[in-house]
């Protein structure tokens, strides 16, 4: 059980206090739903840039990216930084634009995706994706709050104040999901959007300080690379040790990561992208991807590196110490619990309700993958350290929780509120509907993570929600702002075939050895995946597809809107000078090739 000392507390609460600071200094200024919602649109694009890679690196993704760096090596690298990139730089360079520069009425920018699409296709299209959007952004919100509480009960963290109250494992699960989140809420509603974004460039400060010295500290302890190397599972190091077929395999994986997953993140997922629209111009909207893709190419292995160090340092054993004092002997015992026994170094086993490992098909323990960067730190850091990582996994947990929130009252505050509830609402009642689906959100996403099951999936369990939902709406948005023929029928249409097309999927596919359900197969199991990560990309795969064919078939059946209705809308209408033709487009082909440079030796 670790023992965090008071120079370790005291560094949890300074983050915490500065955390609650932003919040309090920013209350003054939310005089209006522009100030609340949208940072008053008057922040630089550094800044933005900074906060849209920050709310990237929510709890499920930080948790995860060390759990693919134990689970698959650093190919996974590729996954996160070649999945990314290049839509990020697409999102820059032609969507960014159109989308920070669509007006519903003059000196009246749209203020999200389901609004934008309302003003490009029509309202149905509108209401469909708000309410989708919204259902799974308080989803996420209470994954982020039970991937919180699952961490601090791992690290044991209020170990004390539950044992003193003597609290139910429920009761102090409870505790540990209300803690953060009201913490989240206080500021969220004090300073809205600004506040949030503010405490997200605090985050990427506190993840750089204290990850930096898990990756030093892991690889001395490791023996340096090629202590690593050795005590790795072959071709975890070096994508050039696998056998040619999975290689084949891992820049296929790479390439539906960027083209749908990527895409479907960092062009459609308005959690992210409110952080681009708060700019204070288009050129500061435009820099702001720029900012967050030249970080992610090194950015990852911050996280990635102490998920593959975990899984290659010892295993802790139960061990028996025996000797000799003053003719006294004396026995020490040091006791492992058997699920970390069961696992592989710092990876532990996910245990049954009797602290047992659970067992998979093939008899072999399940390994809890999600846990290897929080016994990471453990293991690592030492004291005064330890408080600065762990303030430094908090931060990241929190700032999950927060895009989720605020992305969510802005989208249930304009596009459902004002646009069908309330349609003669007036601002302050915008400004009052935000922040009471701010509190109402919070309250449901509480009952989301407290109804979580836990699974040692997360990885993918996000990335069926996002083929479910990101995928055909990037194909939507694509249509959209590129093809000036495609209808709003025809975009409703594709987008109720695309999220049936990914049901149907994952409904008549399961990856060998996984139980019929979250896993897939619910229906009938007609094909077996490689894997989870390979359902989920055919899924997004699936779903992409049959949203653009049938939106271009029953586009072209429909009448399309005039072109003067278009303007500001798509690319051609939105854009003064042609995207390659601007400075950022040198910019951006710098960035993707010293991605590819930096991630090549990973992937082939």
């Amino acid at each position: 059980m670790p023992v965090l000392a008071s120079a370790d507390w005291l560094i949890l609460l300074i983050y915490c206090f500065f955390v609650l600071s932003a919040g309090l200094s920013l209350a003054p200024a939310i005089t209006s739903s522009r100030s609340y919602l949208q940072a008053g649109r008057r922040l630089p694009g550094w800044l933005c840039g900074l906060a849209l890679l920050s709310a990237s690196m929510g709890s499920l993704e930080v948790l995860e990216m060390g759990a693919a760096g134990a689970k698959y090596g650093l190919a996974s690298m590729g996954w996160f930084a070649l999945g990314s990139i290049p839509a990020m730089l697409f999102a820059a360079l032609v969507l960014i634009p159109v989308f920070y520069g669509a007006a519903s009425a003059p000196g009246a920018p749209v203020r999200s995706i389901p609004e934008y699409l309302g003003l490009r296709f029509d309202q149905k299209t509108r209401a469909l994706n708000a309410v989708l959007f919204t259902a799974m952004a308080l989803f996420s919100a209470g994954i982020s709050l039970y991937a919180m509480a699952r961490v601090i009960a791992a690290l044991h963290l209020f170990d004390t104040v539950t044992g003193r109250l003597n609290l139910s494992p429920t009761s102090a699960l409870l505790l540990s999901m209300a803690l953060p989140a009201v913490l989240v809420l206080a500021y969220v509603l004090l300073g809205g959007l600004a506040a949030t974004m503010y405490n997200q460039l605090l985050q990427f400060c506190v993840l750089v300080a204290g990850l930096l010295p898990v990756v030093l500290l892991g690889l001395k302890r490791a023996g340096g690379w090629s202590g690593l190397k050795a005590a790795v599972p072959a071709g975890f190091l070096h994508g050039a040790a696998h056998s040619g077929a999975h290689s084949i395999g891992v820049v296929g994986l790479v390439l539906g990561v960027g083209v749908v997953l990527g895409g479907g993140a960092w062009c459609t997922d308005f959690r992210l992208l409110q952080t681009v629209m708060a700019a204070k111009n288009v050129t500061a909207a435009r820099r702001a991807p720029l900012v967050a893709a030249a970080l992610r190419i090194f950015v990852p292995l911050l996280l990635i590196l102490p998920g593959l160090l975990a899984l290659g340092l010892p295993t802790p054993r139960t061990t028996i110490v025996i000797h000799n004092e003053n003719g006294a002997i004396y026995h020490e015992i040091t006791v492992v619990p058997p699920a970390v026994e069961a696992g592989q170094g710092m990876v532990p086993a996910i245990a049954d309700a009797s602290g047992q490992p659970v067992k998979g098909a093939d008899g072999q323990p399940v390994l809890d993958y999600a846990m290897a960067m929080p016994n990471m730190l453990l293991q690592s850091l030492p004291t005064g350290l330890l408080g600065l990582g762990l303030a430094a996994l908090l931060a990241c947990l929190m700032s999950g929780l927060a895009a989720s929130l605020t992305a969510s009252n802005t989208v249930f505050a304009c596009d459902i509120y004002q646009a069908f509830l309330k349609r003669d609402a007036n601002d302050k009642q915008v400004l009052k509907a935000g922040r009471w689906a701010a509190l109402g959100g919070m309250l449901l996403a509480f009952a989301a993570g407290f109804a979580a099951v836990r699974s040692n999936d997360l990885l993918d369990a996000v990335v069926l929600v996002f083929a479910v939902v990101n995928a055909p709406l990037f194909a939507t948005l694509l249509l959209g702002a590129l093809w000036k023929r495609a209808t709003g029928h025809g975009a409703f249409a594709g987008l109720i075939a695309g999220i049936a097309a990914a049901l149907l999927h994952h409904g008549t596919a399961l990856p060998l050895g996984e139980q019929r359900g979250i896993h897939g197969g619910w229906i009938k199991v007609l094909h077996h995946p490689a894997s989870d990560m390979s359902l989920g990309l055919g899924t997004a795969a699936f779903a992409f597809v049959m949203n653009l064919l049938v939106t271009v078939a029953v586009s072209l059946c429909t009448r399309p809107r005039p072109e003067a209705e278009l303007a500001g809308l798509t690319i051609r209408s939105a854009a003064r000078v042609a995207w390659w033709k601007h400075p950022e487009t040198i910019v951006a082909a710098v960035i993707l090739l010293a991605a590819i440079a930096a991630n090549l030796i990973f992937l082939l």
